[in-house]
């Protein structure tokens, strides 16, 4: 299995452009033509289902499984509501002020969506990953270069209003959060998609494989 880092995340370097969607996506699909893989099955969670989607969308003929985990889709009917909800103010939260309101206190910042996000904040990101995250996105250019795929989004709604033109036909999964955005997410894909499967998980927030790791490894398994 490959699990890389997004460009610009992690310990990926930081591109001067192409911090979108799509970009990342013909990025992703380039590394793994690079590692000789000529069909993929893709699994994204949040941004990374953004940039799995894109991937099939480009690629549908190397693509033979899809899973799509708890965000939406820019671009595809519905994103608007979701997009324009103040509850999801850091969509806008990017620029030279957030960088200087953020800068060493990061983890202050990534509590607001560990915590709120999830739908018990005392079971949600163990304490490991929070501080892994944390030391991560405070090195230089890191706060920039994640909040550029949400600076992004108006590009993927031009992008995915397009791609979207053409269903996708390989299997795709969708897995969500009941208290977050498992709903909408199945009910965009189905308008993107022809061969979909749906679970959303009962009382669980956005972080699934941290709420509920059995039952979402379990889905994962069984459909891959």
């Amino acid at each position: 299995m490959i699990a890389p880092d997004l460009p610009g995340i992690g310990d990926s370097a930081i591109p001067a452009d192409g911090l979108d969607m799509k970009t990342a996506a013909m990025r992703i699909h380039a590394l793994a033509r690079s590692l000789g893989i000529q069909k993929a099955k893709v699994v994204g969670h949040d941004i990374g289902l953004m940039v799995a989607y894109a991937y099939a969308a480009q690629f549908p003929a190397e693509v033979e499984k899809l899973v799509v985990m708890d965000a939406f889709l820019p671009g595809v009917a519905g994103w608007e509501a979701i997009y324009n909800n103040p509850r999801f103010w850091h969509f806008r939260f990017n620029g030279p002020t957030p960088e200087a309101l953020v800068q060493g206190r990061e983890r202050i910042y990534f509590e607001h969506f560990w915590n709120d996000f999830a739908a018990d904040k005392t079971h949600s990101i163990p304490e490991a990953d929070r501080k892994a995250y944390t030391t991560a996105y405070s090195r230089p250019g890191r706060m920039r270069g994640g909040w550029a795929y949400f600076v992004s989004f108006q590009q993927a709604a031009k992008d995915f209003a397009q791609l979207s033109q053409t269903k996708l036909t390989m299997p795709v999964l969708v897995i969500g959060g009941e208290k977050a955005l498992g709903d909408a997410l199945a009910q965009q894909m189905k308008l993107v998609a022809t061969n979909i499967t749906v679970v959303v998980l009962k009382d669980t927030g956005h972080w699934v494989l941290e709420e509920r790791p059995k039952e979402t490894t379990e889905a994962l398994q069984k459909f891959l």
